[in-house]
């Protein structure tokens, strides 16, 4: 009898469970709580098996510095005028893929020695720069910045086994 009960008020119907349909199969039983942290890092991976994203790799995969040598690449036919208005995003991004490219260089397997040149010019320029990334700063170190970058691109390409 009080098997019966128990089972009657677990299929009776609440008005929360009546908009929604009923399923066809029972639910799978959760996951038992995890214990520790090596436990949660592992159930955090399997989780993320079984969808259909892939987990993030813990280093960047050596690609990661050609990939971001590429999108500054693709700044080097464009170009502003200070003063003019049309330099916030010119300098934002070109600042934004320098930033980028020197976190893949120090992240790379080959470790940043192998790019001593490069993370040495953008260390200059993010010391000269600050953590000011104003429009007004930026135009004001527009020609430390442009001449990063053309530099980096000119060691770039003298050095292509470097980074492919």
């Amino acid at each position: 009898m009080l098997a019966a009960a128990a089972l009657a008020s677990c299929t009776q119907d609440t008005p929360q469970d009546a908009a929604s349909p009923r399923p066809s199969a029972p639910a799978a039983p959760s996951a038992a709580p995890v214990d520790n942290a090596d436990n949660a890092e592992q159930a955090a991976s399997e989780a993320s098996e079984a969808t259909d994203e892939p987990a993030l790799p813990a280093e960047p995969a050596p690609e990661a510095v050609r990939d971001a040598f590429a999108t500054l690449q693709a700044t080097l036919n464009d170009t502003c005028t200070p003063g003019a208005g049309d330099c916030a995003y010119f300098l934002g991004r070109v600042t934004r893929e320098l930033t980028e490219l020197d976190e893949a260089m120090r992240a790379d397997p080959k470790g940043p020695g192998h790019f001593k040149q490069p993370l040495a010019d953008m260390k200059a320029l993010f010391a000269k720069l600050g953590t000011d990334r104003s429009t007004p700063h930026l135009e004001k170190h527009f020609t430390a910045i442009v001449g990063t970058r053309d530099g980096i691109n000119t060691w770039m390409q003298d050095h292509p086994d470097d980074y492919r």
